[in-house]
């Protein structure tokens, strides 16, 4: 070696150092590669805030804990729906009529708030945030529920001579401040669990697509055992311990769900709140007015606005494609003036925004013409109900079943339907009709509309029979078995069919709010249920010679089921004529269509179509 020379030559290790800095860098492509495959494509963020993992994230690592908090929930909400009436006569001392219609509002109240609690959700909370803190509301009202029913000062001292003596005002109020608390709880929670579900599944990779169906179902299954439980277990309870346990034990559970679903805060995909979308709403037909009075045209040589990014300009919200429906609110897109600020949205809105209120104004008609549906499903925790509590409810010798258990014929018909439909209906279907989940949405929602006709007429029979027999409290509550299955059977269709619908044909900041839609329409249904027991009542001669009475053996119950089924058949009409005519958002009656951009080159102006053309006109099944 040759003084002042390097102790190796460079020749030596040159090659093997280049190879070796060769290889660093071919394995950071590939980690490159492989995050970029295994990164959610909808936006959604880890618990960190980075983009989530499927590795890490979602899928059904996340879901059993929504699923438990959902089944918990349930639990609560039926154990209180399905004993509320029996409370409010017995202990509350209420007419039968007043009480009756008290739940339904109740109810009612409940679901429509749902609106309330998506619009924070999707506006300010995010979805996650939204279902805890409305989880600990609905908490507080159970406690208070609970407190309701085991302090004697706050309740009627125990009817012992007729009449009896009704609650004050200050008992009441205490009553109906819990309920009021339970309501609002729900109304959060209800309209963002579906959606936070759904979330955990991307639907740009074809097998977690696929697993946000499937999840779907079995989130229906989850609730019908929630109401199982409710109506069985928690209705025994209270039967054999008291109404102090019986709201008890449903509290101590939904306090322990909202611990369950804190621990799945590392696994969960969070999709960031997007801001107001009525704002959004207000704004494109804002722009739309103010631009068709500066004489904007909407043509095929019309020049509309999307910012030139890849994302939209709702953040966290992908870029829609144009549609040719409701043209007048393209005008808000319009560009009128080249030079003018194209930030400020009440003059000028992007594409995607204008489609986003496109999509929202599609869903109405559908929403509207399945909201009958929900007066025949109030029927289940109150006059189907009434009926059990005066017929014979033995089983066996020494076994008599609880009125409020007898919907848990409905809850079981559900919980076996839904394994059946998904694993044996669903393949034959896709065999026969080519539609990747069987039949569609529509198709599912129209089939449990026409059902449901079924499910009133038969409510209707029965009654008669039961009125008409010598001894009506000799017959047997296992007559009401075939509506029970036909109102489960309608349900498992049409709300399985609906989370699917809103879901899909909702943009990506709408998904609350759409969900909260089908929502509202059960608390809708309650209040027309309401108000329909209140005309028929007026209309023939109140509570002493109507036909509804406080003596069931005396009215007319069953005239009152086929008003019910008249309103389901017309009803269901209606349906089919909207369903035939709707076109979703690619505008040939398909799912959403989203683009990569709208601006720049053609590439960029690719239009990517979802595989699930799910919502179709009403086919070749209702033919």
């Amino acid at each position: 070696m040759e003084p002042g020379g390097e102790p190796f030559e460079k020749s030596i290790i040159q090659p093997s150092m280049e190879k070796f800095v060769e290889n660093i860098k071919q394995n950071h492509e590939k980690e490159k590669i492989v995050s970029s495959t295994t990164l959610v494509s909808n936006g959604c963020v880890d618990i960190r805030g980075k983009i989530a993992d499927k590795r890490t994230t979602g899928g059904w690592k996340a879901s059993p804990f929504i699923i438990v908090n959902e089944v918990a929930e349930r639990l609560a909400f039926f154990a209180i729906a399905v004993n509320m009436v029996a409370y409010l006569v017995f202990e509350m001392h209420q007419s039968l009529p007043s009480a009756a219609t008290h739940v339904t509002d109740w109810i009612g109240a409940a679901y429509v708030l749902t609106l309330f609690g998506a619009f924070l959700a999707d506006a300010y909370l995010g979805r996650f945030l939204t279902i805890i803190i409305f989880s600990c509301i609905y908490a507080v009202g159970m406690v208070s529920l609970t407190l309701s029913a085991t302090i004697d000062s706050l309740r009627p001292p125990t009817c012992t001579v007729r009449p009896c003596i009704k609650a004050t005002d200050n008992q009441s109020a205490f009553l109906f401040g819990a309920l009021a608390f339970i309501a609002l709880g729900t109304g959060g929670i209800k309209p963002c669990v579906s959606s936070f579900g759904a979330d955990q599944f991307d639907e740009a990779d074809e097998k977690e697509a696929h697993k946000k169906y499937s999840f779907f179902n079995w989130f229906f299954f989850a609730i019908n055992m929630g109401a199982l439980l409710g109506i069985t277990l928690l209705v025994y309870v209270q039967d054999k311990k008291g109404w102090g346990w019986g709201f008890g034990v449903p509290t101590v559970v939904m306090v322990c769900s909202v611990f369950i679903l804190a621990a799945g805060t590392p696994y969960y995909r969070y999709q960031k709140p997007m801001g107001s979308p009525f704002t959004r709403f207000l704004q494109v037909i804002v722009a739309s007015v103010r631009n068709h009075f500066k004489g904007a045209q909407v043509g095929r040589d019309a020049v509309l606005y999307e910012v030139n990014t890849h994302e939209s300009d709702i953040a966290g919200a992908s870029k829609l494609a144009r549609t040719k429906q409701y043209r007048f609110l393209d005008k808000a897109a319009v560009v009128m003036d080249p030079e003018a600020n194209t930030k400020n949205r009440w003059r000028l809105c992007t594409i995607t925004q204008v489609e986003e209120l496109k999509s929202f104004i599609r869903i109405l008609p559908v929403w509207a013409s399945t909201i009958a549906l929900s007066i025949s499903f109030a029927q289940l925790s109150t006059f189907f109900i009434s009926q059990a509590n005066i017929m014979d409810r033995k089983l066996g010798p020494n076994f008599t079943i609880p009125a409020g258990s007898v919907p848990v014929f409905s809850a079981i018909n559900a919980l076996i339907l839904v394994p059946i439909y998904e694993k044996y209906m669903v393949p034959i279907l896709r065999k026969r009709t080519g539609h990747r989940r069987g039949i569609t949405s529509l198709q599912r929602m129209g089939i449990g509309l026409f059902i449901s006709i079924f499910a009133l007429a038969s409510a209707a029979l029965v009654e008669k029979k039961r009125r008409d027999h010598p001894n009506p409290s000799s017959m047997s509550v296992f007559w009401l078995l075939p509506q029970m299955f036909l109102i489960g059977s309608a349900e498992v269709f049409t709300y399985v069919g609906q989370l699917e619908f809103f879901y899909d044909e909702a943009s990506d900041g709408t998904r609350s709010i759409s969900s909260a839609m089908f929502l509202s329409e059960i608390g809708i249904g309650s209040w027309l249920s309401t108000a329909i027991v209140k005309i028929i009542e007026r209309a023939t001669g109140g509570e002493q010679t109507g036909w509804l009475r406080n003596d069931f053996n005396k009215s007319r119950l069953d005239y009152f089921y086929w008003v019910l089924a008249a309103i389901n058949a017309a009803n269901f009409l209606d349906y089919l004529w909207v369903a035939w005519r709707y076109k979703g958002k690619n505008g040939l009656g398909g799912s959403a269509v989203r683009v990569g951009a709208m601006v720049g080159d053609d590439d960029h102006r690719q239009v990517t179509k979802k595989e699930d053309d799910d919502k179709g006109e009403f086919q070749s099944v209702v033919l």
